[in-house]
């Protein structure tokens, strides 16, 4: 980086959360430091494989560990705090600043890496604290979201301010505390000379619905219904959580949990204040039969369609503890996040086909609001602040295009807008601002403990497989007399079944054997790496010639002499 900006320059980049919804990381690189926002992860969709989590490359951080000063979290929401145990192995950084919720959450997330949490330093932040480092003031901003204890975060350096807003809306009536809105209005007095704003709902016109409506809602629909509710959402929506809770309490209705995660959430709740049940409102699962239909909810994770979540479980049949009585309700108090849909509505169609009454979010039906502004609250956000330079982050590609477009009717000029990809850098210095070049940048797949150890080739043949399945062809080879004294032998998976395709096998092997033949007579001594190499490349061509499929081709030779 010192070759990308110079000593007097601020540098600004993002390791992910750019041309995509998660593994949010973004950096600010001034006077040979550099502050980290965010370490989040990523969930796969369909086309990745076996992959449980995506976090970004982190070599841009291994290379420069002497320079960062930091940690600075937003929220405690998974794609701005998963990656963080992945991070710590691999980079050695100095502190954590978290705030509420989101300490509590880290903290349990490293208790599963105890040799993490022992040498990890978490310093939690409040609203009105603020850190001197060289050149750089950090301060925060309290904001709404979904999830309590969000924050903007302020960087006031000698070049000027640069504002990070986090994930945010504007919400007149939260459920929890109000977001600052006369520091934001002060900030923007002062001058901000660059604003990075979340960009998730920059499609949707108007203001985001306020949390607390929701809430209404809920209650609402509690009130009417008769028979067992088993409410869906997410765990880290503490806000959705306490609102559940309220409901019960007002309704007379007992509370099973059921998910870990859920568990978890409604413990941090407790132990920080914002979920407070009387006392035996919350209920052990193996009590919920001594209690009428009338007088349960069961608060569950799943709303995804998570194949191992309890819900699904609930849906299949499969669950120790919740068996489908016909009549009971299920809220989703959620909306499916993209690439979710069909585990979704596999799991609403098993619901309904055990018996069950499902509610979803719909116009008649409020039961999820989203956590991020809407155009009109970008709007307002850009109006208070008023940026000179802008930078539209955490969204699809179209989605910080079209943040820009907001940002220039709000009176940015369009050469000060940089829409960037994950690994752009941005220099800021006295004379304005400048594209600088690119750090490295891409996504590393975790795939059980492994980090890194899953490559896009093998993302590749996990999606040949998937599709067109393996062929191996096992073949002796008399190395002494060149020479293949019995027929190679055929293994299919996924791709034919031998039986009702001896014709097509008896043929491809009569090809394989000519070929190799051919090929060992070439040799002066046989090349067994060659010769596999050349066997597939065949392969390859023939069987894609005779079946217009693409299988994994395995060759396997045994020598004997």
């Amino acid at each position: 980086m010192d070759k990308i900006i110079t000593k007097n320059e601020v540098g600004i980049f993002a390791l992910g959360g750019l041309g995509e919804v998660g593994k949010n990381m973004y950096c600010i690189e001034y006077l040979n430091q550099i502050f980290i926002i965010d370490s989040g992860i990523l969930f796969p969709d369909e086309h990745l494989l076996g992959v449980d989590y995506v976090i970004p490359d982190y070599t841009y951080l291994e290379q420069n560990q002497h320079k960062i000063v930091g940690l600075f979290i937003t929220h405690g929401h998974e794609d701005h705090i998963g990656g963080i145990p992945f991070l710590l192995k691999k980079v050695s950084i100095p502190k954590i600043y978290a705030a509420g919720v989101a300490v509590d959450l880290i903290e349990n997330k490293l208790e599963e890496y105890p040799d993490l949490l022992s040498k990890t330093q978490i310093v939690e932040f409040k609203a009105h604290f603020k850190y001197n480092f060289k050149g750089v003031e950090v301060s925060f901003i309290r904001l709404n979201h979904s999830i309590p204890d969000s924050f903007a975060i302020v960087f006031t350096t000698d070049i000027g301010v640069i504002m990070h807003t986090g994930d945010f809306k504007i919400d007149f009536t939260p459920v929890g505390p109000s977001a600052e809105y006369d520091k934001l209005a002060h900030l923007g007095q002062q001058g901000v000379l660059c604003l990075l704003a979340d960009s998730t709902n920059s499609l949707r016109e108007g203001f985001t619905e306020s949390e607390k409506k929701i809430g209404a809602s809920i209650k609402e629909l509690f009130s009417k219904i008769e028979e067992r509710i088993i409410v869906a959402t997410f765990a880290s929506n503490i806000f959705r959580i306490e609102q559940i809770v309220e409901a019960c309490v007002e309704c007379q209705r007992h509370i099973a949990i059921f998910g870990r995660s859920m568990e978890k959430a409604i413990e941090i709740g407790q132990q920080i204040g914002y979920i407070k049940p009387p006392k035996g409102t919350i209920i052990d699962a193996s009590e919920i039969n001594q209690y009428k239909p009338n007088e349960l909810c069961f608060l569950c994770t799943g709303s995804q369609g998570e194949p191992l979540a309890a819900l699904s479980r609930v849906a299949n049949g499969s669950h120790r503890t919740i068996k489908l009585i016909p009549g009971d309700t299920i809220i989703f108090s959620s909306s499916p996040i993209p690439g979710n849909q069909e585990g979704v509505n596999r799991t609403i169609n098993l619901l309904f086909k055990n018996g069950a009454n499902v509610i979803t979010h719909s116009p008649i039906t409020d039961t999820h609001t989203s956590g991020h502004a809407s155009i009109g609250e970008q709007k307002l956000m850009l109006s208070l602040i008023k940026p000179k330079y802008f930078l539209p982050i955490h969204g699809e590609y179209r989605m910080q295009r079209v943040h820009g477009n907001t940002a220039i009717e709000c009176g940015v000029k369009p050469e000060n807008v940089f829409i960037l990809e994950n690994g752009d850098v941005v220099a800021f210095n006295e004379n304005g601002a400048r594209l600088a070049g690119h750090v490295p940048s891409g996504e590393i797949y975790i795939d059980g403990t492994g980090i890194g150890d899953i490559s896009s080739n093998i993302i590749r043949e996990r999606k040949y497989l998937s599709e067109d399945g393996m062929f191996a062809l096992v073949v002796t080879v008399d190395v002494t007399n060149k020479e293949i004294p019995i027929e190679p032998q055929v293994v299919s998976r996924g791709f034919i079944y031998m039986k009702d395709s001896e014709e097509l096998t008896k043929s491809i092997v009569a090809d394989a054997k000519k070929f190799l033949e051919s090929e060992i007579k070439k040799m002066k001594i046989i090349n067994f790496n060659t010769l596999k190499y050349n066997l597939t490349e065949f392969l390859n061509q023939l069987i894609t010639s005779k079946t217009d499929r693409k299988p994994i081709i395995i060759p396997v030779f045994m020598p004997i002499e």
